[in-house]
């Protein structure tokens, strides 16, 4: 709800383009759900239960809610290194956060959950703790490698609702999915708006903020459409998808029986 309002706030012209308050080094929590390492989180099923499925919606509310912070912590912290036009996109994508979050916790409430029934993971924030230095490094690696992770995996969570013929679930994913897109796009859009003026390759420079400050992996599927929708196109992850198609390729039963992890952002 302070989400919503602070963005219809900035529409109307009621908050003041100016940054001149230090971010707080994290937001505010409730008292739940637990926060974990993401090493420490229980191993969840495929959804093929209600409960397993409760499990999942869980931590697709947690991604949402957290991004509702790194939104508007993008916008208060590195507001100030570029045009208006960065704020109205941020703040903009905080509210639709928010909006994900609250359908999704009246997902879990019909249910008979809630949000903070389940420990969750903290890894979305060790990442923006480890960008908090550079503009940059927090574009790289918030929109255009956790988003993004959520545009190559949501396809398949949403088959896992369908085939449960839990439509009503289904439907909120395919539309958070089309909202995704966009939110991945401005994060492309004004990391190559940086690299312009700093006169870099913003494939190139992204290669290597990711190679810095990512702690995980890039890996298969990649959803190609919705990438390229977005303009997260090859030419930044391409070498990231030969390699491990030849790895695929050569080892083949290296990948049987994984799956992707859940959804990194939004």
């Amino acid at each position: 709800m302070r989400a919503r309002k602070a963005a219809r706030d900035w529409r109307r012209g009621r908050l003041d383009w100016r940054f001149d308050v230090m971010m707080p080094p994290r937001p505010a929590r409730p008292a739940r759900p637990e926060l974990l390492p993401p090493n420490r989180m229980p191993r969840r099923g495929k959804g093929g239960t209600e409960a397993g499925r409760i499990a999942l919606i869980h931590a697709l509310a947690h991604i949402e809610f957290v991004a509702i912070d790194l939104a508007f912590d993008l916008v208060g912290r590195f507001g100030a290194h570029f045009p208006r036009g960065f704020a109205d996109d941020w703040i903009r994508v905080g509210a639709e956060e928010a909006m994900h979050f609250a359908v999704l916790d009246r997902r879990l409430r019909q249910l008979g959950s809630f949000y903070g029934a389940y420990p969750a993971h903290d890894g979305l924030w060790e990442a923006a703790e480890e960008t908090a230095h550079d503009p940059l490094a927090r574009l790289a690696i918030v929109p255009m490698v956790l988003e993004a992770r959520g545009l190559d995996i949501t396809p398949q969570t949403i088959g896992r609702f369908e085939a449960a013929t839990d439509t009503k679930t289904s439907n909120i994913l395919k539309r958070i999915l089309g909202d995704e897109i966009r939110h991945v796009a401005a994060g492309v859009r004004w990391f190559s708006h940086a690299c312009a003026i700093r006169g870099d390759s913003p494939a190139k420079a992204w290669a290597g903020l990711v190679a810095t400050h990512f702690r995980g992996s890039l890996k298969p599927p990649f959803n190609d459409s919705a990438r390229a929708a977005a303009g997260l196109t090859m030419e930044f992850y391409g070498e990231v998808a030969e390699s491990h198609a030849y790895l695929e390729e050569k080892f083949p039963s290296s990948r049987e029986g994984q799956e992707p992890k859940a959804a990194s952002s939004n």
